[in-house]
């Protein structure tokens, strides 16, 4: 099966947190980089957002 990219909308739609903290995260090394998906478009791997709010759940136990 291909991997999934999503674009910014879903993964924030998934994580609960919104488009400044997905981009500060990113810029912080926090959260998972995006990639380039055309000239002007980025989106990130499904694997990488699921695998991401895992750890983050498993910190919170």
């Amino acid at each position: 099966m291909a991997e999934e990219i999503w674009r910014l909308p879903r993964v924030a739609a998934t994580i609960g947190m919104g488009r400044s903290w997905i981009y500060l995260a990113v810029q912080e090394g926090r959260f998972p980089m995006p990639i380039r998906i055309g000239s002007r478009a980025i989106g990130w791997k499904s694997s990488d957002v699921l695998a991401w709010l895992d750890s983050r759940q498993r910190r919170a136990l």
